[in-house]
């Protein structure tokens, strides 16, 4: 049962805390990681597309194995030293992996720029929580930036590690965010990456294949419980859930532009660079600010009823076992 009140303790004080600034949070470090091993590891392979796919695949090894002997030792040592230090860190990590509070926060201040009728400000707020130039943006296209990063991140940023934790308690989700921070950093198909990121961006893929999914599905159900359109978002899934160079990126986003009734993604900017990504959804009318605060009505009844299914599934198993 310690797993189980651990999750459900981590989404509770996501829910009301957030990421505060002042408590080092575990993604920070494993950044920077990842940069220290991108230097240290890529002048060791020859600078061929072999030599750096070989250096990239070492990084997708190190990171999630340091992942897990760190934050698996952590709990067994703080497990061995008192279960209530063990429950501590479970439930610290388990908070930690969550990022609903502050993805909600954070496009809510994009919201408000738009709304105040400053597009200066509202590009430098969603600039923090999307990895697309945003410079070019306008005020749709700010708004759809932020829509997209609510319904794409429910999947990584909530759905993902809440099932992984659930399964595994918080080293499992550790593991899932290295591996998700390893993809957000060096995944990119440029000149830099295209080689070195592969082995990352595979296996984010591999690890995010069903979570996706099963976070499609919650998204629609909160979409009918929310007073959206809960019949657009399931269809909308059904057609568009592979319109992305991901297998798993438009699983959210479609479901959420079906409840919306509008279009998203489309052509964007990346590293000065103009990526033609093809459209989801129907532009049946044009997104306005208040779209990002459906989203996220949508985003936390998604995660609640997630949390309670992904309970209730654990709870039985454990009392089967």
């Amino acid at each position: 049962m310690l797993i189980l009140w651990a999750a459900v303790c981590g989404f509770l004080l996501d829910l009301l805390l957030g990421d505060p600034a002042w408590l080092i949070h575990p993604v920070v470090l494993m950044g920077k990681l990842i940069n220290w091993v991108e230097k240290t590891l890529r002048p060791r392979f020859s600078q061929t597309s072999a030599g750096e796919f070989r250096a990239g695949v070492c990084l997708a090894v190190l990171l999630p194995a340091a992942a897990l002997a760190v934050t698996g030792g952590g709990c067994a040592l703080a497990f061995w030293l008192h279960p209530a230090a063990g429950f501590a860190l479970q439930t610290l990590w388990c908070w930690q992996a969550l990022a609903m509070k502050g993805l909600a926060a954070e496009s809510r201040n994009v919201c408000g720029a738009l709304q105040s009728g400053s597009l200066p400000a509202a590009r430098k707020a969603v600039a923090r929580i999307v990895g697309r130039d945003t410079e070019r943006l306008s005020a749709e296209g700010v708004a759809k930036a932020a829509i997209e990063t609510v319904a794409e991140n429910f999947s990584d940023g909530v759905a993902a590690p809440m099932l992984y934790m659930f399964l595994g308690g918080a080293p499992l989700a550790m593991v899932y965010k290295s591996i998700n921070t390893m993809d957000s950093m060096v995944g990119y198909q440029n000149q830099r990456y295209l080689y070195f990121g592969r082995a990352a961006a595979k296996l984010d893929d591999a690890v995010n294949f069903l979570p996706s999914r099963i976070a499609a599905c919650f998204w629609i159900a909160a979409a009918a419980l929310t007073g959206q359109d809960g019949r657009g978002a399931f269809r909308m899934w059904r057609r568009d859930a592979r319109c992305h160079a991901s297998p798993n990126s438009a699983q959210t986003e479609s479901a959420c532009a079906g409840a919306l009734g509008v279009q998203l993604a489309g052509p964007a900017w990346y590293f000065g660079e103009l990526y033609e990504k093809p459209t989801i959804g129907d532009p049946t009318r044009p997104v306005v600010p208040e779209d990002i605060l459906l989203a996220n009505r949508m985003l936390y009844a998604a995660g609640t009823l997630l949390l309670v299914a992904c309970a209730a599934v654990r709870y039985l198993a454990v009392c089967l076992i």
